[in-house]
């Protein structure tokens, strides 16, 4: 993987997705372009921006993962107007591309599949179709990102000892990727373990980056300061993360508990819930 691409990667599994979305596409002739294009997309999407994602992803690409990423757009922006019927539709799509890299003869490589698992999995756990997301990305499966879906639909359901077994069997071939760590704070975050300690240095660490600019982090770093009793701290991350992303529901539900527990005056924390 390139310098270039690495970093993009790295952009979208911290969630900095306004400045990935902001940087430039290279050139289209090079290898590094569909991965950008996708990772553009998906942050589009974790934006709920979907419309923004189908207006980046080409109509006429035969790439069964930007088919799979333009499909879980169409999901998003239907499932924002309740419109079933494409609701239905995109899913269907879903499931067709999942059905097709399986029968593939050789054109589709691991990571795409892989992707497009990842992708569809996303949606169907979106839609309440646990089973269907946990079987199609596979268990047992050894790509680290489906890993890391799995452990969040686990933690969803309330199922924290599964995503730890997750967790664990992941560390037996997986490199020391800034993904596991993620897997193991977010884990963490919902566990309790050590006080959020591990949880808490993760945030750090991350956030001293000079060069990533990340509200869901400051969200994050805000939420496990609340747990850890640092209300004023909590504060100032959510207070930061709201200005970098205003209005984010889940910065902002942080700021109203940050609130109720003293960081704020009461016609304060009121005037959140309004």
């Amino acid at each position: 993987m390139s310098s270039e691409l690495y970093h993009i990667k790295q952009q979208f599994v911290l969630g900095a997705y306004k400045t990935l979305i902001n940087s430039t596409l290279p050139d289209p002739n090079l290898p590094t372009y569909t991965p950008t294009l996708l990772y553009q997309a998906r942050a589009h999407i974790a934006l709920n921006e979907p419309e923004s994602a189908l207006r980046l992803l080409p109509t006429d690409s035969d790439n069964v993962t930007v088919k799979a990423a333009a499909s879980l757009a169409r999901y998003v922006s239907a499932s924002q107007s309740a419109k079933e019927e494409s609701i239905n539709v995109s899913l269907e799509e879903l499931r067709d591309l999942a059905v097709e890299i399986e029968g593939d003869d050789g054109e589709v490589d691991d990571s795409e599949k892989a992707l497009v698992r990842v992708l569809a999995a996303t949606a169907f756990a979106r839609a309440g179709e646990v089973e269907e997301a946990l079987e199609t990305l596979g268990v047992d499966t050894e790509d680290l990102e489906a890993v890391s879906v799995i452990v969040q639909i686990y933690l969803s359901i309330n199922r924290p000892d599964l995503a730890k077994k997750q967790f664990e069997r992941s560390k037996r071939w997986a490199e020391d990727d800034l993904l596991l760590q993620l897997i193991e704070s977010t884990i963490g975050l919902v566990t309790g373990k050590d006080g959020y300690s591990n949880t808490n240095s993760f945030y750090i660490e991350q956030l001293g980056n000079p060069s990533l600019s990340s509200p869901h982090l400051l969200t994050a770093r805000g939420v496990t300061r609340i747990l850890r009793n640092e209300i004023q701290e909590a504060k100032s991350d959510l207070d930061e993360s709201l200005e970098q992303q205003k209005g984010d529901p889940e910065a902002t539900a942080a700021l109203v508990v940050a609130g109720g527990l003293g960081a704020l005056k009461k016609h304060e924390t009121e005037e959140l819930w309004t």
